[in-house]
Formats: structure tokens, C-alpha cells, sequence
């Protein structure tokens, strides 16, 4: 059951597609003018833990599909067999085949810039096992190992599901960020999304709420605006 005030999180969300969209909102008491920026912002919650103690207590990583995708502009390349990357091609995605990795030469530098130039990888099930031979440790190292696609996938669906997919793991910090959403979405997808992305991470919280301290959403460019206390 979320614990998150209703109203107070609709209140949140109208002030953030407001603000975005270059009206004039009240946050806290003041008025604030709006801007509207040249790009789709991405709508984040902040949250911070309490009664939780990151060295003792158990490490907790989990990811939840929203019903919304939050962020649609997410960069793929697909690493694919020659039917992958022929189907990749006719749906817009970038790929490349075992040939154009092993022209990478397992070069650190190389490895990197592919790494940072996408958000995500998928691979083919009989490439997957070949890219720590091919690349090296360089996309686990960034957090980027591909996601397995099987032959008989849908590639379209397995690449929107990841967009959909949100991630909370803790490290050594007591705050955790994650996209909830972006400015073109309905008042009602962002306040969906939001509520099922807290209720996960208190199901994944040893004592669930009580382990929770604040949440916050914001736009990229706006103003935290606090829905739980």
C-alpha cells in the first residue's frame, strides 16, 4: 500500500508539467516562473533513507518495468548476429556484428567511447558469451553489459521493456535517484509511475516505509518539489 499522499503528489506533478511547460507555479508558498526548455526533461525522484545503516545492513538491488517508458530517448546498439542486425536495421536501431568488435581490438580507450556513446546494449544469445573475450571487462565496468535478446524476442518489445525498466541499488549513500517520468507525459502516467516506483523500493527496504526519510520529484531544470515527509 503506497503511503504517499495523494494529493500532495498531484499537487507535485500538475506544479512540475506547469513549470515545464512555462507557466507560473507556487512551490512552497512563492511564486516561481516557468521555462520552457528545448528538450524533453526527465522527471526524477529523490529519495533518502533513514534508520538504515549501509555499511551493516544488507545491500538491496532490485528493477521494476513502469507501465510509462520515463526515458524514450535512451540510446541503444544492438551486438548481433547477421539476422539481429538486419532486423535492427529496419526498425532504426545502431548495431554491430562480431567483425566490427573485433576491430575494436580489445583497445581500453575504444571500448570506453563505445561504452559512453549508449545507455543500454542487447546482444544476440550466441554473441553474449563471446563479449568479455571480444571487449574485454570495459561495459561491465561502466554498467553497460548487454541484456540478452533470444532468437525468437521481439526486438522492438525487448528494447521498450528496457527503457520501462527502473533500477534502485544501494551503495554507499543514503540518497537514490530514478527516472519516474518526462514533461511530455499525461499528469496521470507520472503520478502512476511515481507511486509504483516508491512502493517497490519500500518493498526491497527492510522495514519498508519507516526505512524511508524524504522523497522528492523534479523536472531536469526545475525545483524539488518534497511529496513525502
Amino acid at each position: 500500500m503506497s503511503k504517499l499522499n495523494a494529493a500532495l503528489l498531484d499537487k507535485a506533478v500538475t506544479d512540475i508539467l506547469g513549470y515545464s511547460g512555462g507557466e507560473t507555479v507556487t512551490i512552497g508558498g512563492k511564486e516561481v516562473d516557468g521555462k520552457k526548455r528545448n528538450f524533453t526533461e526527465t522527471i526524477e525522484a529523490q529519495i533518502t533513507l533513514k534508520n538504515y545503516d549501509p555499511v551493516r545492513d544488507k545491500r538491496f538491488s532490485g528493477t521494476f518495468k513502469l507501465p510509462s517508458v520515463p526515458r524514450p530517448n535512451l540510446k541503444c546498439c544492438m551486438l548481433g548476429n547477421a539476422a539481429h542486425c538486419e532486423q535492427a536495421d529496419r526498425i532504426g536501431v545502431d548495431h554491430m556484428s562480431v567483425e566490427d568488435l573485433k576491430k575494436l581490438n580489445k583497445n581500453k580507450k575504444l571500448v570506453k567511447k563505445l561504452a559512453k556513446r549508449y545507455d543500454f546494449f542487447v546482444a544476440s544469445d550466441n554473441m553474449i558469451k563471446q563479449i568479455p573475450r571480444l571487449l574485454g571487462p570495459g561495459l561491465t565496468k561502466a554498467g553497460k553489459f548487454p541484456t540478452l535478446l533470444a532468437s525468437g524476442d521481439d526486438m522492438q518489445g525487448k528494447i521498450d521493456e528496457i527503457k520501462a525498466t527502473i533500477k534502485f541499488q544501494m551503495k554507499k549513500v543514503m540518497c537514490l535517484n530514478v527516472a519516474v517520468g518526462n514533461v511530455t507525459m499525461d499528469h496521470k502516467q507520472v503520478v502512476v509511475n511515481t507511486q509504483l516506483a516508491a512502493n517497490f523500493l519500500a518493498s526491497l527496504l527492510k522495514k519498508q516505509w519507516q526505512n524511508i526519510g524524504q522523497i522528492y520529484i523534479k523536472s531536469t531544470m526545475g525545483p524539488p518539489i518534497q511529496i513525502y515527509f
